[in-house]
């Protein structure tokens, strides 16, 4: 049986739907995760796009998708990149069974912040090989 996902926005004018398993979750702390979240890290998996759907209208920024009305960021995706990069906050359900398998910008973390245990760590940004 295949795993489906939800999730939206605050406002409930755009939801979306993943299908199956992401293909990585991570943690990133570089500044611009940073203001996009209004936290020090932003939580993140990502998924094929073709296992993704979504409904209502967004705004882009920087590819980064966030609903026009209440201003909750979702996701981020591009017409070059075959995956999409889903925010884990705005699923409906807790994401308790989405353990990060990676932290980036990890010289940006906070030094009160213990890292992730058992993750890759990583100063900048991942390799870009696919998993």
């Amino acid at each position: 049986m295949q795993t489906t996902r939800e999730g939206g926005c605050s406002c409930g004018a755009v939801r979306f739907r993943l299908q199956g398993e992401p293909n990585r979750v991570g943690v990133c702390h570089c500044t611009t995760c940073r203001k996009e979240t209004g936290s020090v890290f932003m939580a993140f998996a990502v998924w094929p796009k073709s296992q993704f759907t979504v409904t209502g209208e967004t705004r882009p920024w920087e590819n980064r998708h966030f609903c026009p009305k209440c201003g909750s960021r979702l996701f981020e995706v591009s017409d070059r990149d075959p995956e999409v990069e889903i925010k884990l906050g705005a699923l409906d359900a807790g994401p308790s069974d989405l353990a990060p398998t990676y932290e980036t910008w990890i010289k940006r973390r906070e030094s009160w912040l213990a890292p992730v245990p058992n993750t890759g760590q990583f100063a900048e940004n991942r390799p870009t090989h696919r998993e």
